[in-house]
């Protein structure tokens, strides 16, 4: 890794990304790509087949917005509560939140209160059994396979759920775990910060933290915004505003996707994710279990 960080470094920061990206490609489709894992607290709970967890929930046909295609589709679905109960017991009401894990390294947590509020959806087919997949326009158009599971919301009536476009919506479901607690205490800001910063916090929970990490929490699809370095350390805020909304006009054919055009404020929304940023470059924190604080 030194060697080839040496070899490239006259590149720009995103662009070596981008070749690291290429160099160390995240992991193929799963050995058992039919399996789930329930977890709770790191702890695994339960491992269910598709067809197994289709034994004990009542599937349904549903119809949702797309927002990967910007369509609507129709899927073969299970409920998500009723899972959740089939599972964890009643014990998944009182959680914090659920950490989906995909086969790419994408992990989203989405809040218990939005499936106590929504209702939420595990996908696993097409209802015109054409092949469960997708054509990602928020990606290039990349045609993705959705399996084992794919989360989705009934959200054609409700401005909520559409506003909030492709976020909490991940595929290639492979773990599924509890929190009882917030599940990324190092990417917390600090007391006592701005209301604009703790804005910029929950906008980075819900679009950002999928793929990126800030001191060693978030995803694992997409590099650490934070430490050693922190991205508003060595992008200029201007092209950083530019790549968190518009990616592609900075580098061609990039997998990042901009932030979502359905969100009304994204200008301001973008700002105050970039404050966020800024705050956290001076609260840095060793990617590891027992951090070490080196804030400057």
């Amino acid at each position: 890794m030194k060697h080839l960080a040496s070899h490239f470094s006259y590149l720009s920061p995103l662009l070596f990304t981008g070749l690291l990206a290429l160099a160390f490609p995240a992991p193929s489709f799963a050995a058992n790509p039919d399996k789930v894992e329930f977890k709770k607290e790191g702890k695994v709970v339960r491992t269910f087949s598709v067809d197994r967890l289709r034994a004990i929930t009542r599937e349904q046909a549903l119809k949702v917005f797309e927002p990967h295609e910007r369509r609507n589709r129709v899927y073969r679905v299970l409920p998500a509560r009723a899972v959740f109960a089939e599972v964890f017991g009643r014990d998944w009401e009182k959680a914090h939140e659920i950490v989906f894990t995909a086969i790419d390294g994408y992990q989203p947590s989405v809040p218990v209160k939005k499936f106590l509020h929504h209702d939420g959806y595990f996908g696993f087919a097409n209802e015109d059994r054409e092949p469960f997949t997708l054509t990602n326009k928020l990606q290039n158009n990349e045609v993705v396979p959705l399996g084992p599971l794919y989360l989705v919301w009934n959200n054609i009536d409700s401005k909520e759920l559409l506003e909030a476009g492709a976020s909490d919506m991940p595929y290639q479901i492979k773990t599924i775990e509890l929190k009882m607690k917030g599940a990324f205490p190092n990417m917390i800001p600090p007391s006592g910060s701005s209301e604009q910063v703790q804005r910029g916090f929950e906008h980075f929970r819900r679009h950002c933290a999928a793929c990126h990490t800030i001191n060693g929490d978030g995803g694992g699809k997409a590099p650490e915004l934070n430490y050693p370095e922190s991205i508003v350390e060595y992008i200029k805020p201007e092209y950083l505003k530019r790549w968190i909304l518009a990616p592609q006009t900075i580098r061609y054919n990039t997998m990042m996707p901009g932030l979502g055009e359905e969100i009304s404020n994204r200008e301001q929304v973008a700002a105050e994710i970039i404050a966020y940023l800024k705050t956290m470059s001076g609260s840095k924190r060793a990617p590891s279990e027992n951090p070490a604080d080196i804030s400057r």
